[in-house]
């Protein structure tokens, strides 16, 4: 049902289709300063963007969510899962536990009313709360200060 909204889900439990990288090149936000482009982790057939070549469950060659390693959660995907609760809000290893008891099209389903845009209907970002549809100006708007905000810090 979800088939390529599944692709987007990272073995991490990162939704990849939140995230304001992927938003930005599935909605054709020009690539600038501040603003990266990313297809997903599984799409460029990558291990988890965060825990890269360093896991040793293999995750993406012998086993698909780090749920499924007899270590869950392991150190790395405690440090993403501790920046993510502060930073985002969201729980990466909360969304696997959701992966695991409940499955995959559950979790997409609260995924996107959890990220739904109330606007038009789009999807927001876990990042920066933009919907990447209807808040198009906004997000340069947001990157142009941001950018500015740096060289004042930058130059103190």
């Amino acid at each position: 049902m979800f088939g390529e909204k599944i692709a987007l889900i990272a073995p991490c439990g990162i939704n990849c289709g939140v995230c304001m990288a992927y938003l930005a090149y599935a909605k054709g936000v020009t690539k600038q300063q501040g603003v990266s482009h990313c297809s997903g982790c599984r799409v460029r057939n990558k291990n988890c963007a965060f825990i890269k070549k360093n896991c040793s469950a293999r995750i993406g060659k012998d086993i698909q969510y780090c749920f499924q390693d007899p270590d869950f959660p392991c150190e790395k995907l405690q440090d993403i899962d501790d920046r993510y609760r502060r930073d985002y809000g969201i729980s990466p290893i909360e969304n696997l536990k959701v992966i695991r008891d409940l499955g995959i099209d559950a979790f997409i389903e609260q995924q996107d009313q959890a990220f739904k845009c109330e606007k038009c209907g789009g999807i927001k970002s876990v990042h920066n709360g933009f919907c990447y549809d209807c808040e198009k100006d906004q997000i340069h708007e947001h990157t142009d200060r941001k950018k500015t905000s740096l060289r004042k810090i930058q130059q103190r």
